[in-house]
């Protein structure tokens, strides 16, 4: 069935666009489908098309209205308006409607103003700016706070001009004007910077000063010395702890007799002034038979460096730890409960461990005290000192097998 030619003009198909704006292929094909069949002819160019057809929802379709609005002849409808004509069966364009450009209509007049308009703005810029010389009067700021005023019932009648009439009513008539109002400045004599004049406004208020904020003092070097040197010896301690199987051994300190005095008597112990640590330290050093000198041709003390033998002088150097005790003289060591501190506790507790676990490593291996004690002076690994001790002894244990074979 032959639909309705209603796309031609005078028998000849009217030239038609499809604009870019319909992006989706498939309406574009159906729709230049539906014109041809109508008649129309969808393959013309923007410039030579007499419709052109776009998306009304893009921004694109509002340009394209407003750049042919002028041009006679020259239409431009959505992509729907083809299916609305072919329903209608007639071709009906957009039709247009009369928008109010603005301004009076040919004969209109405006709203006069009245001696009771021109009285009532000179009391109004009697009461903003009653001086002249202060400036002002013919501002737009004041005009349009008094059209803001139209919501008090008192102000009504600023409804009748607009504030551009108002402004220019002034500006014209200002040398009129002016003695009006100062009629009614001599009548009421404010002063100037009155509470309502135009341009004065309310101090601000002075907001009040921060203290400055207190930095916190920062510790002495004395107290961060101490807390990181015990921090230090827990950490030794732990260490070594970790190491060692065994249980460590309790210490008992011997309890000091009090001293004797004569009169029978005894100072309390805060009274006793405390000698400086060079002094204690010297005092201690002369009681100490590990630091021992040599006389004569007696043989060299224990603390004297020793010669390394071939095998240690291939093993790499090591930093030198803490000493062990040596108790092989019987002597036991002295504590001084009064100047004793928490880091000479700290360190004998250390030394006791350390001789625990070099008796266990003697008496495992079946090697002497001292031969264990001096190794670990040298390399100052516990761990080390353990495996080279088992390593000898399983050197000696072959040796003596081989032996024993061959006396076989």
């Amino acid at each position: 069935m032959l639909l309705k030619q209603i796309f031609v003009d005078n028998g000849a198909p009217i030239k038609m666009h499809i604009h870019h704006s319909i992006a989706n292929v498939n309406a574009r094909a159906a729709l230049s489908q539906r014109i041809m069949h109508s008649g129309g002819d969808p393959t013309a160019s923007p410039q030579s098309a007499r419709v052109i057809l776009a998306d009304p929802n893009t921004e694109v379709f509002q340009h394209l209205v407003k750049s042919y609005q002028g041009v006679p002849d020259k239409y431009i409808e959505s992509y729907l308006w083809v299916k609305k004509c072919v329903e209608k069966g007639a071709l009906l364009y957009t039709p247009l409607v009369y928008k109010n450009p603005g301004g009076r209509r040919p004969g209109e007049e405006r709203t006069p103003f009245t001696d009771q308009d021109e009285e009532r703005l000179c009391q109004w810029i009697a009461t903003k700016i009653p001086y002249k010389e202060t400036g002002g009067r013919t501002g737009n700021r004041l005009y349009q706070q008094l059209c803001e005023m139209a919501v008090d019932p008192e102000y009504v009648w600023v409804t009748r001009h607009t504030w551009q009439s108002w402004r220019e009513r002034y500006k014209k008539n200002s040398a009129r004007l002016d003695n009006l109002i100062a009629a009614i400045v001599d009548q009421k004599k404010p002063a100037h910077g009155e509470k309502g004049q135009y341009g004065y406004v309310r101090k601000a208020e002075e907001r009040p000063k921060r203290a400055p904020r207190k930095t916190p003092r920062p510790r002495k070097r004395c107290e961060k010395s101490v807390e990181e040197s015990l921090h230090t010896e827990e950490k030794v301690v732990g260490d070594i702890n970790s190491r060692i199987t065994s249980t460590p051994p309790i210490i008992i300190f011997p309890s000091v007799p009090p001293a004797q005095f004569e009169g029978g008597s005894q100072p309390s112990t805060s009274t006793i002034p405390r000698r400086s640590p060079d002094e204690e330290e010297m005092e201690d050093g002369e009681d100490n038979e590990e630091w021992q000198i040599r006389i004569g041709n007696e043989p060299p003390p224990t603390w004297v460096k020793r010669k390394t033998s071939d095998d240690e002088r291939e093993e790499p150097p090591t930093p030198k730890r803490a000493r062990s005790l040596d108790y092989s003289s019987g002597d036991q060591p002295r504590a001084n409960p009064v100047s004793q501190t928490n880091s000479d506790i700290l360190a004998q507790v250390n030394l006791h461990v350390i001789d625990q676990a070099i008796s266990d490593i003697a008496s495992e291996y079946r090697f002497t005290v001292q031969e264990v004690k001096e190794f670990y002076d040298k390399c100052g690994e516990m761990e080390r000192t353990r495996a080279r001790f088992q390593k000898m002894r399983l050197i000696l244990s072959t040796i003596s097998e081989d032996i024993g074979d061959e006396a076989v």
